[in-house]
């Protein structure tokens, strides 16, 4: 059976609850690992069919955690999954692209094959209160994300990628 892994980051809880959603949807149609990003490592990666990310935008890029996991990942494994596809999704206070723009960059160098553009959820948060707050990513949101996680699981299973 194909595997599915998403990595993902989160301080706030948005990105965790877009991880969740996604691999809720992909359950039925892959193996699917969920994995913190300060847990997954070169094996995970290796181990995989495909890829998630999922990371919340820090001031105009990825979290800190979720580019130590590339860090630490990104030699061990170049030249190891290359063709691999991959999707990601980032959870934006306002509007994600920069942080997109550095995973893609990331995923360019490991030879990764992006199968649709980065899922961006902008929450809004502007203030410093709203920025540092608990997230509640709204329920059609999460829908978007169960869809990418199910799309990308039955691409692998079916060996669309």
């Amino acid at each position: 059976m194909a595997q599915l892994l998403i990595v993902y980051h989160s301080r706030t809880s948005g990105a965790r609850q877009m991880a969740e959603a996604a691999a809720e949807g992909a359950h039925d149609e892959a193996d699917t690992v969920l994995k913190p990003a300060e847990r997954a490592g070169p094996q995970d990666l290796l181990a995989a069919d495909g890829y998630i990310f999922c990371a919340p935008e820090n001031l105009a890029a990825i979290s800190g955690v979720m580019k130590e996991f590339y860090d630490r990942c990104y030699y061990p494994v170049l030249g190891r999954i290359e063709g691999r596809p991959y999707a990601q999704m980032i959870c934006a206070g306002s509007d994600g692209e920069n942080a997109a723009r550095q995973t893609a960059r990331i995923a360019t160098g490991w030879r990764l094959k992006e199968v649709q553009p980065p899922l961006i959820i902008c929450t809004h948060a502007q203030t410093p209160e709203a920025i540092l707050a608990e997230k509640r990513i709204p329920q059609d949101a999460l829908q978007t994300c169960r869809d990418l996680g199910q799309a990308m699981a039955a691409g692998l299973a079916l060996g669309v990628f």
